[in-house]
């Protein structure tokens, strides 16, 4: 890795994300403009993400499934709404097997179509409801801007689909997702997300309603990570998903849709990120503990050997730890620096002379108090001290990205407050809800209506831009997206 480190974030933002997510070894650029390659270190950060939100979906009763990546142009096109939003992103397949296809094939963009084909196929009466679905795949979505984990051409992700009686029990699943997704985000990611709906022109295409969690990035922007969606009897309407009350009567079923992807870890790098690289919270961090032994030679190799037992009582604790023993070329001070652009919450020193005073040196990636630097610790201490430490590091990056959100968003009443306001933050304003309104406001400022807030408190006032009354009882997040 070179020794130089990124572009500041207060030079160009985006440059010192697309430097850091390669030089950090969390991707590669793949083959194909807009394909990622995930290296063995971004993908445990996934598997980390991944295998909790499993869980908890799991927990909540939902069967995983897998459906075929390549979808009839047909299906798409049975609601009109859905194809319509998702033509512009579609990559399609005309020939395979060297001959011309009777049906062009659409790689996978998501999977409300194909899975409702099969869900009318697999439910006959209200005893077979609810039906909890749920997949991890990769999805294909031609991205014209493409970024790494933001925006990529092929990524993967969760998508859940269920069906249900009626509107009522759906919507409990499209809330339940949501809390799922907001509780994944501060408990894991540290990301202090704000959960609610999306205006009409922000919905997802198909659906009656859309659900969202929105986080703030260091430089002001927002980002979607994740969604939840109540879809009604549009996609029962268009595939006939139906059953059989108990009146004997068919009735349509309600449908719902949710997913988070790999873009959640683009969330993470720009939330907790500094100018020294990645800041991971220790509960999605591959190396939760990295300890650098120190010393040449014979010396080395004593320090080394202390090195792993003391990650064998490390290990004992539950935490994921790494001994960086084997690259004898490079000097501690590379190690150290390696680490810090790496994300490593916490790395440990250790050389003879701290052996030989019973203690280990310790450094957090961030200081968690102000002007707390490295400090030593007693080295029998270390194993059952540590856990405590890195749950401290934990809701401190959460406090720290709660605060730094709170300082960049605020009540504005006129619009030359809110264009100062989404230049560099959030701004929490009425609006008409009219899709062209947003429009204009798009045009004017980039920024869009992130989130309806869910928590908010009720208001009336007009809309900041056009005047209107305000549509929502309640003020509207406005920001510059990803």
């Amino acid at each position: 890795m070179s020794r130089e480190g990124v572009t500041p974030q207060s030079e160009d933002f985006s440059a010192w994300y697309n430097e850091l997510v390669v030089r950090a070894q969390l991707v590669d650029r793949g083959p194909v403009r807009g394909t990622m390659v995930i290296r063995p270190y971004g993908y445990r950060v996934w598997e980390l993400l991944q295998a909790d939100l499993d869980r908890r979906i799991k927990d909540a009763g939902h069967d995983n499934a897998c459906f075929p990546m390549f979808i009839p142009e047909s299906y798409l096109k049975r609601e009109a709404e859905h194809v319509e939003g998702f033509s512009p992103e579609l990559a399609v397949v005309t020939i395979a097997g060297g001959k011309q296809l009777e049906e062009p094939l659409v790689v996978r963009p998501t999977s409300e179509t194909v899975i409702g084909e099969y869900m009318a196929k697999w439910i006959d009466s209200h005893r077979d409801l609810p039906l909890l679905l749920n997949q991890w795949a990769n999805v294909v979505r031609w991205e014209m801007r493409p970024r790494m984990f933001l925006r990529t051409t092929e990524f993967l992700w969760q998508e859940g689909h269920t069906a249900h009686i009626d509107e009522a029990d759906a919507m409990r699943e499209t809330m339940w997702a949501l809390d799922a997704y907001a509780s994944v985000a501060r408990e894991l990611a540290a990301m202090p997300v704000i959960a609610g709906e999306k205006t009409p022109g922000e919905r997802f295409a198909g659906a009656v309603r859309t659900y969202t969690i929105e986080g703030m990035m260091r430089d002001g922007r927002a980002l979607q990570a994740g969604t939840s969606h109540y879809l009604g009897t549009n996609f029962a309407k268009a595939f006939e998903i139906q059953y059989q009350d108990e009146d004997k009567n068919l009735t349509l079923a309600h449908t719902t849709s949710w997913g988070m992807s790999t873009r959640m870890i683009g969330g993470v790098i720009m939330t907790h990120g500094d100018d020294k690289g990645l800041v991971l919270p220790p509960r999605l961090a591959p190396h939760q503990v990295v300890i650098v032994p120190i010393g040449r030679k014979e010396q080395g190799e004593q320090a080394a050997a202390e090195a792993r037992r003391l990650a064998g009582a490390i290990k004992a604790m539950g935490i994921r730890v790494h001994v960086d023993d084997n690259r004898p070329q490079l000097s501690p001070g590379f190690k150290f620096n390696e680490w810090e652009m790496r994300g490593v919450p916490i790395r440990i020193e250790l050389g003879m002379r701290d052996i030989e005073n019973g203690v280990a040196t310790l450094a957090r990636r961030l200081p968690t108090v102000e002007g707390q630097g490295k400090e030593q610790i007693p080295l029998e201490k270390v194993p059952e001290l540590l856990p405590g430490i890195l749950s401290d590091f934990q809701s401190f990056l959460l406090a720290r990205a709660e605060a730094f959100r709170e300082d960049h968003t605020a009540k504005v009443a006129t619009w030359d407050e809110f264009s100062a306001q989404v230049a560099g933050g959030w701004a929490r304003a009425f609006h008409c809800g009219r899709t062209e309104c947003e429009d204009e406001i798009k045009a004017d400022t980039s920024a869009t209506p992130r989130v309806i807030p869910m928590d908010a408190p009720e208001e009336t006032g007009t809309c900041v831009k056009c005047d209107q009354p305000s549509a929502y009882g309640k003020r509207v997040i406005f920001g510059r997206a990803y």
